[in-house]
């Protein structure tokens, strides 16, 4: 089954409201509506951008998605600081980041957590891209594959095929995020197949074909056509280089197959 790229620009903490209407006019001018055929491309900025841009694709019928990078397992209440799943469905978020690196690591998420915030989005209508990835003693001691097999099972647990039909997942080796060190092409279709792999137990081999499977970790313009070249790796996550316009075009046109805006 022919899988659409996805490049999904993660801004993380970065860009006020005003900022962030600008570089996605800059993105919308760089990449031309012909490469939308052959790529999808979302940004994910910060919570307070988010109707921000949402008023400007709307009002300018962009292309382009958008989504968040974090959400609730909770549906309300008291929990002062968390945004749920049904007010991102409300500013019109296509997608939604659960169980970044730095969730896990700075905020101590586990694969429960991430299974609650998984099954919030999709209840919601919202589209998760399901990050797991493993640490660099990890990748030097030759266990990553079995340790992102078993993150990816905790964090799907008991969802139905269904269900897993509907996320993305995103592998994102911890060592090379925001490190200048990224894994080879090799490296990320290792794990990535093994993740399609494992789609196929949990849910079957016709869903495992057409789940997206992302890499993420220093991509940029350079190296994202080799990464995104590989059988089972079917676009980015993309961190630094999603906030510079001309960069996220040139590599969103790349993953479309060409030729460069």
């Amino acid at each position: 089954m022919a899988r659409k790229p996805l490049i999904a620009g993660n801004w993380k903490m970065n860009l006020n409201h005003l900022e962030a209407i600008a570089l996605v006019q800059k993105i919308a001018f760089s990449l031309p509506a012909k490469y939308f055929d052959k790529v999808d491309v979302t940004v994910i900025p910060p919570f307070t951008d988010i109707r921000s841009v949402q008023t400007l694709v709307e009002g300018d019928k962009l292309l382009l998605t958008y989504g968040a990078q974090d959400v609730s397992a909770q549906d309300s209440g008291a929990y002062t600081g968390e945004i749920s799943g049904s007010m991102l469905a409300k500013l019109g978020c296509t997608f939604v980041v659960v169980g970044h690196s730095e969730r896990r690591t700075l905020h101590c998420e586990d694969n429960d957590t991430v299974l609650a915030k998984t099954k919030a989005a999709l209840k919601n209508g919202i589209t998760p891209i399901v990050c797991i990835g493993e640490g660099l003693d990890v990748r030097e001691a030759g266990d990553h594959v079995s340790y992102n097999v078993e993150q990816l099972r905790g964090s799907l647990a008991g969802l139905s095929a269904e269900d897993i039909a509907k996320v993305v997942i995103a592998y994102e080796p911890v060592w090379a995020i925001g490190t200048g060190r990224v894994a080879s092409a090799a490296d990320a279709q290792e794990v990535c197949a093994a993740i399609r792999a494992t789609l196929g137990e949990l849910a079957s081999p016709d869903v495992a074909s057409s789940v997206r499977v992302l890499y993420g970790g220093s991509v940029n313009a350079k190296n994202v056509g080799e990464i995104v070249g590989q059988t089972d790796v079917d676009g980015a996550l993309v961190g630094g280089a999603s906030l510079k316009a001309d960069e996220f075009a040139t590599l969103s046109a790349i993953a479309a197959g060409g030729p460069l805006p």
